[in-house]
This record gives C-alpha cells, sequence and structure tokens, in this order.
C-alpha cells in the first residue's frame, strides 16, 4: 500500500513537468495574435516560433540531450537543473521588447521542456506497479491537459476585446499593471500583450514550485540497478554517441523506433498544430475574438481532462488496448471531417469539432506512445531512446509548422486543403497503432525487456 502511494505522489510531482510543457505550448498560442499586433508579426514569424519552441524543434534539442544524460547520470539530475532553465526562458518571454527576445525565449524554453519529457515519462513507468502503469501514465496526461486549460482560463480572463467583443473580466487589472510598469501613454499593442505576459509569469511561478518538487525525488531504482549490473560486468559507459549508435544497431530497437515514429509522428504533426495554432486559427478563419477563441479551447481542454482521466487513466490497465486505441483515433477523424464537410464558420460545426477532438485528445495517440515508450526499451537506454523518438517527432513537427503556415495562408484561406492533410495523418495514425499494438499490459518492464530482447542486452 505504501508504495502505492509513493508511486503516486512521485508521479504527481514529476507530472509537473507535463503541465508546463502543454502550458509553454498553450501560453505562446493563446497570446499570438497579441505578440503579432504588439511586435509587427507576419506569418513567417508565426512559423519560425512555432519552429522553435517548446511544439517543436526547441524541445527536439531538449529531448535528445536530456534522454542520454538520463540515462548516463540518472533521472534525478534532470530533475535537479532543468526547471532553472524554464525559468530563465519564461522570464525572458516576460520582459521581451522585440521579435529576438521572444525567439530566445521560446527557444530555451522549448528546450527544457524536450529535456524533461523524456526523463518524467521514463520515471513515471520505472517507479509504477504493474496493474497501474498505465493509469500513472494517465495521470502524466492528466497533467498535460490541466496546465492548457488554467492558461487559457486566464487568457479569457485576461483578454482584451476586439471589434464587438468585449474583454475579459480582469482585462481592467492588465490595463492597471500595464499602466503601473510601461506607463499610460503605452500603445494599446503594449497594453493587450501584457495579458500574455502575466500568463507566462504563472508558468514561472509553477516552474519554481516544481523544481522543489522535483528535486528532493529518490533516484528510480531500475536506472539504479542497471547502473550496478553494468559495473559488475565492468562495461565501460559509453558516450552520448555510442549510445546514440547502439540504438540504432539493435533490431529491435529499429522496429521499436519505427512503430512509434509511425503513429507519434503523423498524429503530432495535427496535434502540435492544435496546440499552438489553435486560437490563432479560431480567430482567423473562424473568425472569433480572443476572448472566444480562448473560451472555446478552454471548455475543449476540460473535456481533455476529464477523458483522459476516466477514459484513458482507469481503462489502460483493465480493457483492450488496441481497441481503446482505435476508438479514441477514430474519433479524431471524424472531429475534423466535420470542419471540412460543414465548415469552421458554422457555431454548431465548431463546437461538435470541439467536444470530439475533446474525446480524441483524452485517448490520444500521445497517451498510448508515453506508455508503450516507456515499456518497449530496456532500462539502460530506455530515456535516451525516448529522447531520440521526441526529437524526430518535435523536429519533424517544427518544419511542418512552416509548411502549415504556408498551406493556411493568410487569414487561413487556405484552411480546408491544411484539414485535409489531418485527416490523411490521422489514418496513418490510425492504421500503424491498430495493427501492430504490443501487447504489454499486465507483464512488468524486466518481463517485457526480456520477451524482447532476450538475455543479452
Amino acid at each position: 500500500m505504501e508504495q502505492k502511494e509513493g508511486s503516486l505522489k512521485s508521479t504527481i510531482a514529476v507530472s509537473l513537468t507535463n503541465y508546463l510543457d502543454a502550458g509553454a505550448i498553450v501560453a505562446g498560442a493563446s497570446g499570438l495574435t497579441l505578440w503579432q499586433n504588439y511586435l509587427g508579426l507576419t506569418e513567417g514569424n508565426l512559423g519560425w516560433l512555432n519552429a522553435i519552441s517548446a511544439n517543436c524543434f526547441g524541445a527536439a534539442i531538449g529531448a535528445i540531450i536530456g534522454g542520454f544524460l538520463a540515462d548516463k547520470y540518472g533521472r534525478k539530475t534532470i530533475y535537479v537543473y532543468n526547471m532553472l532553465v524554464y525559468m530563465l526562458g519564461v522570464a525572458i518571454i516576460i520582459f521581451t521588447v522585440n521579435f529576438p527576445m521572444l525567439l530566445t525565449g521560446f527557444l530555451i524554453t522549448g528546450i527544457s521542456v524536450g529535456a524533461g519529457v523524456p526523463a518524467s515519462w521514463t520515471y513515471i513507468s520505472e517507479n509504477s506497479e504493474v496493474s497501474n502503469r498505465g493509469r500513472n501514465m494517465g495521470i502524466s496526461q492528466f497533467a498535460w491537459g490541466v496546465g492548457p486549460t488554467i492558461i487559457l482560463v486566464l487568457g479569457m480572463l485576461l483578454a482584451p476585446g476586439k471589434a464587438g467583443a468585449s474583454a475579459g473580466v480582469l482585462f481592467g487589472y492588465v490595463q492597471k499593471m500595464a499602466a503601473f510598469f510601461i506607463g499610460d501613454d503605452a500603445s494599446v499593442e503594449s497594453v493587450n500583450v501584457f495579458s500574455s505576459r502575466l500568463i507566462f509569469g504563472s508558468l514561472f511561478i509553477v516552474a519554481f514550485i516544481a523544481w522543489n518538487l522535483q528535486r528532493k525525488l529518490n533516484e528510480s531504482e531500475d536506472w539504479k540497478e542497471a547502473k550496478q549490473k553494468q559495473k559488475q560486468s565492468k562495461e565501460k559507459q559509453p558516450s552520448v554517441f555510442a549510445s546514440f549508435g547502439t540504438l540504432f544497431t539493435n533490431k529491435v530497437n529499429i522496429r521499436t523506433m519505427l512503430f512509434l515514429a509511425g503513429i507519434y509522428v503523423t498524429w503530432n504533426m495535427v496535434a502540435s498544430v492544435m496546440g499552438f495554432f489553435q486560437q490563432h486559427i479560431y480567430e482567423t478563419a473562424g473568425g472569433l475574438s480572443n476572448e472566444q477563441a480562448n473560451m472555446i479551447s478552454a471548455v475543449q481542454w476540460i473535456i481533455i481532462i476529464a477523458v483522459t482521466y476516466f477514459g484513458f487513466a482507469m481503462l489502460v490497465d483493465k480493457v483492450n488496448q488496441r481497441w481503446l486505441y482505435f476508438i479514441g483515433t477514430s474519433i479524431g477523424i471524424i472531429a475534423w471531417g466535420i470542419l471540412i464537410f460543414i465548415g469552421i464558420k458554422n457555431h454548431i460545426a465548431l463546437w461538435t469539432f470541439t467536444i470530439l477532438w475533446g474525446i480524441h485528445a483524452g485517448l490520444s495517440v500521445q497517451a498510448f506512445y508515453a506508455l508503450w515508450a516507456s515499456e518497449l526499451f530496456p532500462a539502460k537506454y530506455r530515456a535516451g531512446a525516448q529522447g531520440v523518438m521526441f526529437f524526430v517527432v518535435r523536429a519533424i513537427a517544427a518544419v511542418w509548422g512552416f509548411g502549415f503556415v504556408y498551406i493556411y495562408g493568410e487569414n487561413g484561406v487556405g484552411f480546408h486543403t491544411a484539414a485535409r492533410i489531418m485527416i490523411g495523418l490521422l489514418i496513418i495514425a490510425l492504421v500503424i497503432g491498430t495493427i501492430w499494438t504490443p501487447k504489454t499490459r499486465g507483464k512488468t518492464l524486466q518481463q517485457i525487456t526480456k520477451e524482447r530482447y532476450g538475455d543479452d542486452i
């Protein structure tokens, strides 16, 4: 009983990394149009912000570094320092006065996010009981939903008005704080973007709390056991580059990475757009105000939270994972189909999409990926393998971000073309994940490793 309580407590502490990852992405998305107006950014500038952020390449760089460091020096080592980097990045964004500063802040924050995610997923999996591994990973994904929900609610309350739409109920306080710090004669754009600065300030506070909790965690027993075996066999500690090479010389690793990339790369190309550009799409192609865009997105994340907990965390250890994956991914395809065939400017269609995508995201490919990726690799390079996968996924998302803004065009003229691409990507994820669902439920990590790799790892 104590072990289960300890596992849950460590899961909650580590899951703050997911809160801050999703929170950073959505905080950027929530104020994207505000930063665009304040700094005079083009759609190309927005593409660069997406590309180097926690949504894409910034996280990719951090993941490939942090994953191998977590295998070499321990999962806890990442937690001791990583949140300090995150706080630095967020602080730069808070005080941004030009595009290079904003770009730098997004990049540093993204690197921190990338370094923390492989370590957190690995730590949660290694510190979970067989019967609760999926549940604990689901709780981690639950935190991924809580972050955006809180950020979007703040964004809605603090949002400036738009022609024909009222400002958020707390925007008056934003104006007073802006007047205090930047003066009464500040431009409208400078005052409006102050709401985004406050939202990033909330992330700084949560990051400080996470740093205090995570640096007190015990090291993973699986990692210590793997290191002990390495010492007993007098095996030399491989360098980061040598560890990277090992991943690509083992046939089991290659097959595993191809499977995981097949489901996660394709799904994340859709999810990265939803994470960073959703409010921008709603405001341009959908014609909503910033407050309305944040409100509908916040409702969606509330649905995601509920479905993640009751639909994924509470069921994934008990039901057929193949069917759960198939149902969740199919709902996402139906959601995008509604926007294509009915239209994003139709409010009923937009709300239906919001509900269906929320259900899908609660049973998302990412939740299954996080679970399976932490199960399918041996402890000696479990975090490093996930770092490589996360690097590939977010790097591709970065490149796709440029492609998306080009296809989407000014004010969403290419929205329907982009939406059809989204459906195609989700169909690929559906087929690969449904056909090759791994049979890991109810097995220990050691048992899974032995079945897949034998004794020679």
